[in-house]
């Protein structure tokens, strides 16, 4: 088994900045999120357990970070079973794994080598379209996948492409015309 599994949730998506991209069960998030220590410290604060999980798997000065997110959640549900954090320092991909309503998460985090797969959001794009269903039966949402249907993720899957690619094409022109 690839990548690092923790109790730790995700920091959950923020709804205001997060774009919703309906695909009949499933629901595709695309949020631009920046990461830094002060605001994962406020997410766990009311569970120490969690709280210490983070001070202990983040590196020194904390984990810090942004870029775009794509977040596959059950529409019934809104639980987010795949996650995919297109970062500029530490791209990587989370299956999120609740075994029951209200229980501990299991959640895996797999680092992504841009050497050998590229960008990530044209990877994260295929695995969605190619391996939806094992990755979603990975992350506890088998019962979805008779539910998919194909053509309605293709058609939510073309506008997530559209809003991440011209989110990370307006940060590459701000990255230029700062430097």
């Amino acid at each position: 088994m690839v990548g690092m599994i923790y109790s730790l949730p995700p920091q959950p998506p923020v709804t205001e900045n997060t774009h919703l991209h309906p695909a009949g069960a499933l629901t595709i998030g695309v949020e631009y999120r920046n990461v830094d220590p002060a605001a994962l410290e406020e997410t766990y604060a009311d569970n120490e357990a969690l709280l210490t999980e983070l001070r202990e798997a983040s590196p020194d000065g904390g984990f810090t970070d942004e870029g775009v997110s794509i977040h596959v959640c059950g529409t019934d549900d809104g639980y987010e079973y795949l996650r995919f954090d297109l970062f500029d320092d530490k791209p990587h991909y989370h299956y999120i794994r609740r075994e029951a309503e209200g229980s501990e998460v299991s959640n895996r985090v797999v680092e992504f080598d841009t050497v050998a797969g590229g960008s990530m959001l044209p990877w994260a794009l295929e695995r969605i379209r190619t391996r939806l269903a094992p990755m979603l039966i990975e992350a506890g949402g088998g019962y979805l996948v008779p539910l998919l249907d194909e053509a309605l993720i293709a058609s939510a899957l073309d506008d997530v492409y559209q809003e991440a690619d011209a989110v990370q094409r307006a940060r590459a022109r701000q990255g230029r015309s700062a430097g």
